[in-house]
């Protein structure tokens, strides 16, 4: 079995680009306002996630190994 990811999107960062949602639309989705937020924010590792983080124009989205709480996006300088 693979990794697990802890996926969270800050609200108060977001700015409602849908970037995420072109790159990774089974993981995410935007709400009402227009924010976006994950469709399961414990999933299983995958590129199409990683990806959106890496191409979130305001890095709104933060990603974590569900195990250990170790950063998988943004990295640790």
């Amino acid at each position: 079995m693979g990794d697990r990811w802890h996926i969270e999107v800050d609200r108060s960062v977001c700015i409602g680009s849908a970037q995420c949602v072109h790159r990774a639309a089974d993981a995410f989705r935007l709400d009402g306002a227009r924010q976006s937020h994950p469709v399961d924010p414990d999933a299983d590792a995958g590129e199409q996630i990683l990806d959106a983080a890496e191409n979130c124009p305001v890095e709104a989205i933060v990603i974590t190994l569900v195990e250990s709480g170790e950063p998988v996006f943004p990295p640790e300088e």
